[in-house]
């Protein structure tokens, strides 16, 4: 789905999702991670189906909102379009990590000036 030269699209987002806003059966958020969790047959997906898949091989991982920004898609078409994969067990989604749970920056950062003044 490319722009068309002077900026409007041949075919608007929405038709990628047979016109659904919303998928409220998967529950994504912009930092879920989807990790692709089984080769698909082509001849039963959707074209945008199949462009997140390609974008999503064995063994890589993306948060929804970096798929959407490589799709250029905007968010809420590319989350229907995960949550349909994720539904028919082509890719896992992993919620984002809280931030309580994230490590601390200060201890990070003080790796790795450690880690530097042991190199030098």
């Amino acid at each position: 789905m490319s722009p068309r030269p002077h900026g409007r699209r041949l075919v608007p987002h929405y038709l990628a999702t047979g016109g659904r806003a919303h998928d409220d059966r998967v529950p994504l958020e912009r930092l879920s991670v989807l990790m692709a969790a089984a080769p698909a047959d082509p001849s039963e997906l959707s074209p945008g189906q199949r462009r997140v898949l390609d974008i999503l091989p064995v063994g890589c991982s993306l948060p929804l909102a970096e798929v959407a920004a490589h799709l250029e898609l905007p968010f809420s078409i590319a989350r229907v379009l995960a949550a349909d994969l994720v539904e028919a067990g082509y890719l896992r989604s992993r919620p984002p990590i809280p931030p309580a749970q994230q490590p601390d920056r200060d201890i990070l950062e003080k790796l790795i000036n450690g880690l530097y003044a042991l190199k030098s």
